[in-house]
């Protein structure tokens, strides 16, 4: 098989990328032969078997608007002017109380409700607008990542976090009729209670009351992620997909 050269490769930008949902992500777009390039505030970790990460990494703060928009412009100049084929919004943060307990709308300070939403629902939106012509020029996809906590209060997710994710949903409804007249299709994603090392304690247990009786796994997730962002989504767009095992039933 004659291996393909880079500007002949598909492209993703995947913020959140260093675990969980987001890594799992890096590993099936990488098998189908992508470029990854990935976004955090943290350096590129050593130990991760991702050859190509380091040279395919931005350091960005998204909690930091002026830092982001000129981690925009690095993306930019890593793309050299071609084209974008996916964004995946992963990246996420839910602070916690004393204790890992829940901040809920009374006791959630000003400042974090101010740094949730910067993260997780302002970084989208501006990630999507700084690439917009190349996402384009590829014809590409976005797909923001949700939370089954924008629909219903949840047990361990916090208020700050609940409603950026339910504002998240809404802005993708917006994206989609917005960005599709320039073909760029626009979607999310729901998780559910997914086993990765940042669940929550307590989560588990919550598996008893979700139809399929189990958790659901980051491989499960990045597929649907992957299916959305394929020719096999073409036609699919402003829609939100519930991945929970029933838990939203």
């Amino acid at each position: 098989m004659v291996e393909t050269g880079r500007n002949d490769r598909r492209t993703l930008i995947l913020t959140g990328a260093s675990r969980g949902i987001g890594h799992a992500t890096v590993k099936r777009f990488s098998s189908a032969g992508w470029r990854v390039i990935t976004c955090s505030r943290h350096p590129f970790p050593e130990d991760c078997p991702w050859e190509a990460g380091p040279e395919d990494h931005v350091v960005v703060d998204l909690a930091d608007r002026d830092a982001l928009e000129s981690g925009i412009e690095e993306i930019r100049r890593r793309l050299v002017g071609g084209p974008l084929h996916a964004l995946v919004n992963n990246a996420g943060i839910s602070p916690k109380g004393a204790g890992g307990s829940r901040l809920n709308a009374i006791n959630t300070d000003m400042g974090d409700w101010s740094t949730v939403f910067q993260v997780n629902f302002f970084a989208p939106i501006m990630l999507a607008r700084g690439l917009m012509s190349e996402l384009q020029a590829g014809r590409g996809c976005i797909v923001n990542v949700t939370s089954i906590a924008g629909s219903r209060v949840h047990p361990f997710a916090g208020t700050a976090y609940a409603t950026s994710k339910a504002a998240l949903a809404a802005l993708t409804r917006e994206m989609a009729a917005d960005f599709g007249p320039l073909g760029v299709r626009v979607n999310a994603i729901a998780p559910g209670e997914i086993d990765t090392p940042i669940l929550s304690p307590g989560a588990a247990e919550l598996a008893k009351h979700i139809p399929l009786r189990r958790l659901g796994e980051p491989e499960e997730v990045a597929s649907t992620i992957y299916f959305l962002c394929s020719n096999a989504a073409s036609y699919v767009t402003g829609t939100e997909v519930h991945i929970n095992g029933g838990q939203h039933v």
